[in-house]
């Protein structure tokens, strides 16, 4: 089968690979659409994945056309979205609950092969059959909805009437702004350096939006702050606009080498929470459901579908901060 391999740091190419078997409570999925996301540039910057090559892709939906031996509740023909979280169930971690915190942590599409091929093999249990009114590429969605669902977990003291800020207006940062929507906030502030983004966030309803935060008339701050681009020099700015009792959510992935400023006397005497959100945590079925209830629209959310041959230039335009969500499909 065809897949894109990421076999040293800088370097992907589209080769030929074995095709992939089910072990017993296995399935074999033909990818229907893979997404792209920062996990996968870091991937190819040589973080994250512990051993390469690997094939990256961890948001993804198809058709299951094989299953293993053990396999009684998906059968050949059902459509599915793929939960790439794989827990060793047995750590401390695992043991309190906390399972996106494994000592052993690994993910299809991270610590083996992901969607971005023409199948891929996945458990049976990290499988969500879709319902007939849902496309199957368009499922490819439900994984990063399933993070955001996750970062709002995290901010579960959020109160109704809230004022939030987010940085960075890409896929993640509207997304977060559709559940802030969703839970209560009295306004959603958007700050992006991308006009086309900020364009696609006035669309979606923020209730401001602008390339600094100094263009905002929120004197006090905001009571929570959600990073949601990664970038050192956002989260330092963002963590100066936290207003008293406020919360910092680092959402966006920053590289391993990204380092902000805190000031403690602030955080005491103002009583602020920083606190971050990783992937994904008893949130996919919800973020399935919320999806299925037309939380997202697709055809804002996804600006691209290219064939997986120009995988690399998908990760161009996504490195470049172009488009939207930008999907590959066999």
């Amino acid at each position: 089968m065809k897949a894109a391999v990421i076999s040293a740091p800088g370097t992907v190419e589209v080769a030929t690979v074995e095709d992939p078997t089910p072990g017993p409570r296995e399935v074999v999925v033909s990818v229907a659409a893979c997404g792209l996301c920062g996990t996968d540039l870091h991937i190819l910057q040589g973080e994250f994945a512990p051993t390469l090559p690997v094939v990256p892709g961890h948001e993804f939906a198809g058709t299951v056309v094989a299953t293993g031996s053990a396999v009684t509740e998906l059968a050949e023909g059902d459509r599915v979205a793929v939960d790439p979280s794989l827990y060793c169930f047995e750590c401390h971690y695992c043991r309190i609950g906390r399972n996106n915190l494994c000592e052993r942590w690994a993910a299809i599409g991270v610590t083996t092969a992901g969607g971005a091929a023409e199948f891929a093999v996945a458990p049976v249990g990290n499988c969500v059959k879709l319902p007939d009114h849902i496309r199957t590429e368009d499922a490819a969605l439900i994984e990063p909805l399933s993070c955001a669902v996750r970062g709002y977990d995290i901010l579960r003291s959020q109160q109704l009437g809230t004022r939030v800020l987010i940085y960075g207006s890409g896929t993640m940062g509207l997304m977060m702004l559709e559940l802030a929507k969703r839970t209560g906030a009295a306004g959603v502030d958007v700050v992006d350096i991308n006009p086309q983004r900020l364009a696609t966030a006035r669309t979606l309803g923020c209730s401001a939006a602008a390339g600094s935060a100094d263009e905002l008339d929120r004197p006090r701050g905001w009571d929570v702050v959600i990073d949601a681009t990664g970038n050192e020099r956002a989260i330092q700015d963002a963590l100066g606009r936290v207003g008293k009792g406020g919360t910092f959510l680092q959402f966006g992935v920053a590289d391993y080498a990204a380092r902000a400023t805190i000031e403690p006397y602030r955080i005491y005497n103002q009583e602020i929470t920083i606190t971050g959100s990783m992937a994904v945590l008893h949130s996919y079925e919800r973020a399935a459901e919320l999806f299925a209830a037309g939380a997202l629209d697709p055809e804002v959310f996804i600006s691209d579908r290219l064939p997986l041959d120009h995988y690399a230039q998908a990760l161009g335009r996504f490195r470049a901060g172009e488009g939207r969500k930008i999907l590959v499909r066999p």
